[in-house]
Protein backbone atom coordinates (compact mmCIF):
# COMPACT_ATOMS: atom_id res chain seq x y z
CA UNK A 1 0.00 0.00 0.00
CA UNK A 2 1.51 3.55 -1.03
CA UNK A 3 0.67 6.11 1.67
CA UNK A 4 0.74 9.88 1.68
CA UNK A 5 1.90 11.27 4.97
CA UNK A 6 2.35 14.95 6.68
CA UNK A 7 2.80 16.80 9.42
CA UNK A 8 3.37 20.29 10.65
CA UNK A 9 5.64 20.89 13.35
CA UNK A 10 4.11 19.50 16.40
CA UNK A 11 3.61 16.38 14.92
CA UNK A 12 7.32 16.20 13.24
CA UNK A 13 8.37 13.49 15.59
CA UNK A 14 5.98 11.14 15.74
CA UNK A 15 6.05 11.20 11.90
CA UNK A 16 9.40 10.21 11.57
CA UNK A 17 8.46 7.46 13.69
CA UNK A 18 5.73 6.18 11.38
CA UNK A 19 7.57 6.73 8.72
CA UNK A 20 10.31 3.96 10.17
CA UNK A 21 6.98 1.63 11.05
CA UNK A 22 5.62 1.75 7.35
CA UNK A 23 8.58 0.78 5.93
CA UNK A 24 9.02 -1.95 8.74
CA UNK A 25 5.52 -3.03 7.50
CA UNK A 26 6.51 -3.00 3.75
CA UNK A 27 4.52 -0.37 3.15
CA UNK A 28 5.99 2.68 0.85
CA UNK A 29 5.26 6.09 1.55
CA UNK A 30 5.26 10.02 0.08
CA UNK A 31 6.31 12.40 2.97
CA UNK A 32 4.94 15.46 2.65
CA UNK A 33 6.58 17.44 5.67
CA UNK A 34 6.96 18.98 7.83
CA UNK A 35 10.77 18.23 7.59
CA UNK A 36 11.93 19.67 10.80
CA UNK A 37 9.97 20.52 14.30
CA UNK A 38 12.12 23.56 14.59
CA UNK A 39 10.24 25.57 11.95
CA UNK A 40 6.33 26.29 12.63
CA UNK A 41 3.89 25.18 9.99
CA UNK A 42 0.67 26.08 8.99
CA UNK A 43 -1.14 22.56 9.11
CA UNK A 44 -4.01 23.01 6.19
CA UNK A 45 -0.94 23.36 3.53
CA UNK A 46 0.10 19.56 4.75
CA UNK A 47 -3.10 18.89 5.08
CA UNK A 48 -5.01 19.67 1.55
CA UNK A 49 -1.48 18.08 -0.03
CA UNK A 50 -1.90 14.61 1.48
CA UNK A 51 -5.87 15.30 1.05
CA UNK A 52 -5.36 16.03 -2.41
CA UNK A 53 -3.20 12.81 -2.88
CA UNK A 54 -5.75 10.55 -1.73
CA UNK A 55 -8.46 12.30 -3.56
CA UNK A 56 -6.75 11.85 -6.73
CA UNK A 57 -6.00 8.60 -6.50
CA UNK A 58 -2.00 9.10 -6.28
CA UNK A 59 -1.71 7.00 -2.92
CA UNK A 60 -4.41 4.45 -1.56
CA UNK A 61 -3.95 6.35 1.88
CA UNK A 62 -3.36 9.45 4.42
CA UNK A 63 -1.68 10.04 7.43
CA UNK A 64 -1.99 13.72 9.19
CA UNK A 65 -0.47 14.49 12.27
CA UNK A 66 -0.46 17.76 14.42
CA UNK A 67 -0.49 18.54 18.25
CA UNK A 68 -3.96 16.99 18.39
CA UNK A 69 -5.16 15.64 15.13
CA UNK A 70 -7.92 18.16 15.14
CA UNK A 71 -6.84 20.47 12.58
CA UNK A 72 -5.75 18.00 10.54
CA UNK A 73 -8.80 16.73 10.22
CA UNK A 74 -10.70 19.51 9.86
CA UNK A 75 -8.59 20.76 7.29
CA UNK A 76 -8.26 17.62 5.43
CA UNK A 77 -12.32 16.90 4.77
CA UNK A 78 -12.36 20.04 2.89
CA UNK A 79 -11.87 18.12 -0.13
CA UNK A 80 -14.48 16.35 -1.63
CA UNK A 81 -13.34 12.76 -2.22
CA UNK A 82 -11.42 12.73 0.91
CA UNK A 83 -13.18 11.11 4.66
CA UNK A 84 -10.74 12.22 7.51
CA UNK A 85 -10.92 10.78 10.85
CA UNK A 86 -9.74 11.49 13.84
CA UNK A 87 -8.20 8.53 15.30
CA UNK A 88 -6.67 8.70 18.56
CA UNK A 89 -8.08 5.50 19.61
CA UNK A 90 -8.21 2.28 18.57
CA UNK A 91 -11.77 1.30 18.69
CA UNK A 92 -12.54 4.97 16.65
CA UNK A 93 -9.79 4.11 13.89
CA UNK A 94 -11.10 0.59 13.56
CA UNK A 95 -14.85 1.72 12.92
CA UNK A 96 -14.20 4.36 10.93
CA UNK A 97 -12.67 2.07 8.67
CA UNK A 98 -15.89 -0.62 8.82
CA UNK A 99 -18.39 1.61 9.00
CA UNK A 100 -17.26 4.83 7.04
CA UNK A 101 -14.44 3.68 4.62
CA UNK A 102 -12.12 6.15 5.93
CA UNK A 103 -9.08 7.21 3.87
CA UNK A 104 -7.10 9.73 5.83
CA UNK A 105 -5.87 9.18 9.38
CA UNK A 106 -5.21 12.37 11.50
CA UNK A 107 -3.72 11.44 14.44
CA UNK A 108 -2.47 13.87 17.45
CA UNK A 109 1.54 13.93 18.20
CA UNK A 110 1.43 14.97 21.31
CA UNK A 111 -1.59 12.74 22.59
CA UNK A 112 -0.16 9.93 21.63
CA UNK A 113 3.05 7.77 22.24
CA UNK A 114 4.67 5.66 19.70
CA UNK A 115 3.93 2.37 20.46
CA UNK A 116 0.05 3.28 21.07
CA UNK A 117 0.20 5.56 17.80
CA UNK A 118 1.89 2.35 15.55
CA UNK A 119 -1.14 0.00 17.02
CA UNK A 120 -3.45 2.70 15.86
CA UNK A 121 -1.98 2.98 12.06
CA UNK A 122 -2.00 -0.83 11.20
CA UNK A 123 -4.83 -1.63 12.64
CA UNK A 124 -6.46 1.60 10.69
CA UNK A 125 -4.30 0.29 7.27
CA UNK A 126 -5.56 -3.29 7.94
CA UNK A 127 -9.04 -3.39 8.42
CA UNK A 128 -11.52 -3.80 5.75
CA UNK A 129 -14.80 -2.02 4.80
CA UNK A 130 -18.07 -3.89 5.70
CA UNK A 131 -20.02 -2.36 2.54
CA UNK A 132 -23.22 -3.72 2.91
CA UNK A 133 -26.01 -1.66 4.82
CA UNK A 134 -22.98 1.01 4.69
CA UNK A 135 -23.13 1.47 1.18
CA UNK A 136 -26.39 3.52 1.54
CA UNK A 137 -25.08 5.78 3.73
CA UNK A 138 -22.46 6.57 2.29
CA UNK A 139 -23.62 7.19 -1.03
CA UNK A 140 -25.79 10.02 0.47
CA UNK A 141 -22.28 11.68 1.76
CA UNK A 142 -21.12 11.48 -1.66
CA UNK A 143 -24.09 12.62 -3.22
CA UNK A 144 -23.75 15.52 -1.24
CA UNK A 145 -20.46 16.63 -1.75
CA UNK A 146 -21.53 16.68 -5.29
CA UNK A 147 -25.04 17.79 -5.48
CA UNK A 148 -26.26 20.61 -8.30
CA UNK A 149 -24.97 23.73 -7.57
CA UNK A 150 -21.84 23.40 -5.03
CA UNK A 151 -18.62 23.99 -6.20
CA UNK A 152 -16.79 21.06 -7.35
CA UNK A 153 -14.37 22.24 -9.88
CA UNK A 154 -11.86 24.00 -7.57
CA UNK A 155 -11.38 23.63 -3.89
CA UNK A 156 -9.85 26.13 -1.37
CA UNK A 157 -7.71 26.75 1.61
CA UNK A 158 -8.13 29.27 3.73
CA UNK A 159 -5.16 30.96 4.69
CA UNK A 160 -5.93 34.56 6.40
CA UNK A 161 -7.47 36.59 3.95
CA UNK A 162 -5.93 34.50 0.92
CA UNK A 163 -7.25 31.25 -0.71
CA UNK A 164 -5.04 28.31 -2.24
CA UNK A 165 -7.47 27.23 -5.15
CA UNK A 166 -6.90 23.85 -6.71
CA UNK A 167 -8.59 24.19 -10.24
CA UNK A 168 -9.30 19.96 -10.33
CA UNK A 169 -11.31 20.03 -13.29
CA UNK A 170 -10.61 16.97 -15.24
CA UNK A 171 -9.56 18.27 -18.40
CA UNK A 172 -6.74 20.52 -16.65
CA UNK A 173 -5.88 17.44 -14.29
CA UNK A 174 -5.24 15.26 -17.80
CA UNK A 175 -3.24 17.71 -19.98
CA UNK A 176 -0.59 18.37 -16.47
CA UNK A 177 -0.37 14.39 -16.76
CA UNK A 178 1.08 15.21 -20.18
CA UNK A 179 3.00 18.12 -19.77
CA UNK A 180 4.63 16.24 -16.28
CA UNK A 181 5.75 13.17 -18.72
CA UNK A 182 9.71 13.85 -19.54
CA UNK A 183 8.66 12.47 -23.34
CA UNK A 184 6.73 15.29 -24.24
CA UNK A 185 8.10 17.52 -26.86
CA UNK A 186 8.57 21.07 -26.76
CA UNK A 187 5.98 21.73 -29.22
CA UNK A 188 3.34 20.05 -27.16
CA UNK A 189 4.55 20.82 -24.12
CA UNK A 190 4.25 24.73 -25.06
CA UNK A 191 0.15 24.17 -26.74
CA UNK A 192 -0.64 22.11 -23.58
CA UNK A 193 0.67 25.10 -21.47
CA UNK A 194 -1.59 27.31 -23.01
CA UNK A 195 -4.53 25.11 -23.15
CA UNK A 196 -3.70 24.73 -18.75
CA UNK A 197 -3.72 28.56 -18.72
CA UNK A 198 -6.92 29.33 -20.57
CA UNK A 199 -8.90 26.34 -18.60
CA UNK A 200 -7.42 27.85 -15.41
CA UNK A 201 -9.00 31.51 -16.17
CA UNK A 202 -12.32 30.28 -15.85
CA UNK A 203 -11.77 29.91 -12.30
CA UNK A 204 -9.23 32.91 -12.36
CA UNK A 205 -12.10 35.34 -13.55
CA UNK A 206 -15.31 33.56 -11.70
CA UNK A 207 -15.53 36.39 -9.46
CA UNK A 208 -15.36 39.11 -12.22
CA UNK A 209 -18.68 41.76 -11.38
CA UNK A 210 -21.51 41.52 -13.75
CA UNK A 211 -24.05 43.67 -14.84
CA UNK A 212 -27.39 43.63 -17.24
CA UNK A 213 -27.54 44.97 -20.58
CA UNK A 214 -30.81 44.98 -23.25
CA UNK A 215 -30.56 42.64 -26.37
CA UNK A 216 -32.40 42.49 -28.93
CA UNK A 217 -32.36 39.11 -30.25
CA UNK A 218 -33.74 37.61 -33.87
CA UNK A 219 -37.46 36.69 -31.43
CA UNK A 220 -37.60 39.53 -28.93
CA UNK A 221 -36.11 42.08 -26.18
CA UNK A 222 -34.39 40.34 -23.67
CA UNK A 223 -31.85 41.32 -21.23
CA UNK A 224 -28.82 39.60 -20.71
CA UNK A 225 -25.08 40.13 -18.78
CA UNK A 226 -21.72 41.54 -19.96
CA UNK A 227 -18.64 42.35 -17.85
CA UNK A 228 -18.98 45.40 -15.76
CA UNK A 229 -16.16 47.34 -16.74
CA UNK A 230 -13.65 46.03 -15.16
CA UNK A 231 -10.25 46.40 -15.95
CA UNK A 232 -7.49 42.95 -16.39
CA UNK A 233 -3.95 42.52 -16.63
CA UNK A 234 -1.75 39.54 -16.65
CA UNK A 235 1.71 39.94 -15.64
CA UNK A 236 3.94 36.96 -16.27
CA UNK A 237 7.28 36.17 -14.48
CA UNK A 238 9.76 35.68 -17.37
CA UNK A 239 10.91 34.13 -18.83
CA UNK A 240 8.44 30.59 -18.11
CA UNK A 241 5.35 33.27 -17.27
CA UNK A 242 5.16 33.65 -21.21
CA UNK A 243 4.01 30.18 -21.84
CA UNK A 244 0.67 30.74 -20.27
CA UNK A 245 -0.26 34.29 -21.81
CA UNK A 246 -1.59 33.38 -24.98
CA UNK A 247 -4.19 31.23 -23.20
CA UNK A 248 -5.60 33.67 -21.37
CA UNK A 249 -5.77 36.07 -23.72
CA UNK A 250 -7.14 33.93 -25.76
CA UNK A 251 -10.30 34.32 -23.05
CA UNK A 252 -9.58 37.91 -22.20
CA UNK A 253 -7.97 39.93 -25.49
CA UNK A 254 -8.90 43.21 -23.68
CA UNK A 255 -6.44 42.42 -20.98
CA UNK A 256 -3.11 44.49 -20.79
CA UNK A 257 0.24 42.88 -20.75
CA UNK A 258 2.65 43.71 -18.18
CA UNK A 259 6.37 41.68 -17.37
CA UNK A 260 8.51 41.38 -14.81
CA UNK A 261 11.75 39.44 -15.23
CA UNK A 262 13.23 37.48 -12.70
CA UNK A 263 16.21 34.94 -12.55
CA UNK A 264 16.61 32.24 -9.37
CA UNK A 265 20.64 32.15 -8.29
CA UNK A 266 21.83 29.25 -8.65
CA UNK A 267 23.29 29.04 -5.43
CA UNK A 268 21.23 30.80 -2.85
CA UNK A 269 17.82 30.09 -4.99
CA UNK A 270 17.04 33.53 -4.31
CA UNK A 271 15.38 35.64 -7.11
CA UNK A 272 17.34 38.54 -8.66
CA UNK A 273 15.39 41.48 -10.42
CA UNK A 274 16.34 42.51 -13.94
CA UNK A 275 13.37 44.07 -15.81
CA UNK A 276 9.52 45.31 -14.39
CA UNK A 277 7.44 46.98 -17.29
CA UNK A 278 3.79 47.35 -16.42
CA UNK A 279 0.54 49.05 -17.83
CA UNK A 280 0.29 52.70 -16.76
CA UNK A 281 -3.05 52.21 -15.01
CA UNK A 282 -1.59 48.66 -13.17
CA UNK A 283 -3.55 50.35 -9.88
CA UNK A 284 -6.75 50.07 -11.78
CA UNK A 285 -6.62 46.66 -12.59
CA UNK A 286 -7.09 43.19 -11.38
CA UNK A 287 -4.06 41.42 -11.94
CA UNK A 288 -2.74 38.11 -13.03
CA UNK A 289 0.85 36.71 -12.36
CA UNK A 290 1.82 33.99 -14.05
CA UNK A 291 4.86 31.44 -13.43
CA UNK A 292 3.83 28.16 -14.60
CA UNK A 293 5.96 26.69 -11.05
CA UNK A 294 6.02 28.17 -7.64
CA UNK A 295 8.87 26.05 -5.97
CA UNK A 296 10.41 27.85 -3.01
CA UNK A 297 8.24 31.20 -3.58
CA UNK A 298 10.79 33.53 -3.63
CA UNK A 299 10.45 34.90 -7.41
CA UNK A 300 6.57 34.84 -6.50
CA UNK A 301 7.30 36.73 -3.54
CA UNK A 302 9.56 39.30 -5.67
CA UNK A 303 7.30 39.57 -8.42
CA UNK A 304 4.41 40.39 -6.16
CA UNK A 305 6.70 43.03 -3.99
CA UNK A 306 7.28 44.73 -7.03
CA UNK A 307 4.22 45.42 -8.66
CA UNK A 308 2.74 46.43 -5.37
CA UNK A 309 5.74 49.13 -5.62
CA UNK A 310 4.40 50.12 -8.83
CA UNK A 311 0.98 50.35 -7.58
CA UNK A 312 -0.93 47.44 -8.03
CA UNK A 313 -3.32 46.45 -5.32
CA UNK A 314 -5.86 43.70 -7.02
CA UNK A 315 -3.55 40.72 -7.15
CA UNK A 316 -3.71 36.86 -7.73
CA UNK A 317 -1.32 34.18 -8.38
CA UNK A 318 -1.69 31.70 -11.14
CA UNK A 319 1.09 28.76 -11.41
CA UNK A 320 0.29 25.09 -13.10
CA UNK A 321 2.15 23.15 -10.28
CA UNK A 322 2.86 24.26 -6.85
CA UNK A 323 4.95 23.14 -3.73
CA UNK A 324 3.88 23.45 -0.30
CA UNK A 325 6.66 25.37 0.45
CA UNK A 326 6.30 28.19 -1.93
CA UNK A 327 2.60 28.39 -1.07
CA UNK A 328 3.33 28.96 2.73
CA UNK A 329 6.15 31.46 1.57
CA UNK A 330 3.69 33.47 -0.09
CA UNK A 331 1.01 33.22 2.31
CA UNK A 332 3.78 34.11 5.06
CA UNK A 333 4.83 37.62 3.00
CA UNK A 334 1.44 38.11 1.46
CA UNK A 335 -1.50 36.47 3.20
CA UNK A 336 -4.17 38.30 1.09
CA UNK A 337 -3.14 37.09 -1.81
CA UNK A 338 -4.97 34.16 -3.82
CA UNK A 339 -3.24 31.52 -5.53
CA UNK A 340 -4.63 29.48 -8.23
CA UNK A 341 -3.13 26.06 -9.25
CA UNK A 342 -3.80 23.39 -11.43
CA UNK A 343 -1.82 20.76 -8.91
CA UNK A 344 -0.36 20.92 -5.53
CA UNK A 345 2.93 18.69 -5.52
CA UNK A 346 4.44 16.79 -2.50
CA UNK A 347 7.48 18.88 -1.62
CA UNK A 348 11.19 20.48 -2.72
CA UNK A 349 14.55 18.26 -3.33
CA UNK A 350 17.89 19.53 -2.31
CA UNK A 351 18.19 21.56 -5.75
CA UNK A 352 14.98 23.52 -5.05
CA UNK A 353 12.63 21.59 -7.76
CA UNK A 354 9.42 20.90 -7.16
CA UNK A 355 8.72 16.57 -6.66
CA UNK A 356 7.88 15.32 -8.72
CA UNK A 357 7.38 18.32 -10.78
CA UNK A 358 7.82 18.31 -14.26
CA UNK A 359 11.76 19.89 -14.06
CA UNK A 360 12.58 23.39 -15.62
CA UNK A 361 9.59 24.91 -17.21
CA UNK A 362 10.91 27.43 -19.33
CA UNK A 363 13.78 24.93 -20.48
CA UNK A 364 10.74 22.83 -21.49
CA UNK A 365 8.64 25.72 -23.10
CA UNK A 366 12.00 26.86 -25.32
CA UNK A 367 13.61 23.82 -25.30
CA UNK A 368 17.05 25.11 -24.16
CA UNK A 369 18.71 23.44 -20.97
Amino acid sequence: MHVAIGSDHAGYALKVNLMAFLKERGETYSDFGAHSEDVSIDYPDVAWAVAESVASKKVERGILICGSGVGMSIAANKRSGVYAVLGNDLYTAKMSRLHNDTNVLALGGRLLGPTLAREIVSLWLDTPYEGGRHDQRLDKIKDKEFSKGERDTSCETNTNNGKLILVDHPLVQHKVSIIRDKNTSVKEFRELVQEIAGLMAYETTRTLALEPIDVETPITRTVGKTLQGKKLAVVPVLRAGLGMVEGILRLIPNAKVGHVGLYRDPETLEPVEYYCKLPNDIQERDIFILDPMLATGGSAVAAIDLVKRQGGKKISLVNLIAAPEGVRRVHASHPEIDIYVAALDEKLNDHGYIVPGLGDAGDRLFGTK
